[in-house]
Parts: C-alpha cells; structure tokens; sequence
C-alpha cells in the first residue's frame, strides 16, 4: 500500500529556516501530484505547496511563494520543502499529501488528495 511519511519538524525563532521531507513508498509508478498543506491549531487545512513529480513542476500559496522551496531526490521518491525566513503565522502541522495525477489548478484542494502522511509539527516563535 502507499505510504506517506513526513520528517523534519522542529522548533525555530521567526527569521529561521526549516527543511521538511516527505518520503513516499508502494507507489508503481511518479505520475503524482504531492503537496504539503498546514493546518495551525483550531485553524483549517490550508494548501502550502505542491509539485508534479514527472516534471518538477511547482505551485505555491502565495503566502510563502519566495521563502519556500520545493525539491526532489533523483529518485523522485522524497519531496523535500526548504522553508526560510519562517514567521510565525507558519507555525502548524503539516502533511504532505499525493494523488496520482497532475497537480493542476485544484492542488490547493484537500478533498482532491487520497494519500496523507501523519503530519510533523512546525513551530515559529517571535
């Protein structure tokens, strides 16, 4: 079965910098869209970032477009999100998310991805 599986969460000062992973595993084939989305305490799941793992291709909220970045092993098998200049509005947990087609327009969509991983906690203080 699919699997999603994130790391890398912590604790930083506002101004700081974050690397999240997301390594995904039972998959036959890259045809996937894999997004990251954050959901703050009491807050709703918001979309943060995805990318299209055939082509590299990227899409981000455009609260973090420009401080987050989103990467992949060449085995296109671990999505990473370099986040920097973190605030602490960024704080929540987040889960990285797949489905397998293309990212498109309704990336941004929760309701539209099958596959979740548990979530890592990220904290910002000021």
């Amino acid at each position: 079965h699919v699997q999603l599986v994130e790391s890398g969460g912590g604790s930083v000062q506002a101004g700081g910098s974050l690397i999240l992973s997301c390594a995904a595993s039972g998959y036959t084939d890259n045809d996937r869209c894999m997004a990251w989305f954050r959901q703050a305490k009491g807050g709703e799941r918001e979309a943060v970032a995805a990318i299209y793992i055939p082509n590299g291709s990227t899409g981000y909220a455009g609260s973090v477009q420009g401080r987050f970045k989103l990467s992949q092993d060449y085995t296109q098998s671990t999505v990473y999100l370099q986040m920097r200049s973190l605030k602490p509005e960024d704080t929540g947990m987040y889960f990285c998310a797949a489905r397998p087609d293309l990212c498109g327009g309704t990336w941004g969509r929760t309701s539209s991805f099958q596959t979740w991983g548990q979530g890592t906690q990220v904290t910002v203080s000021s």
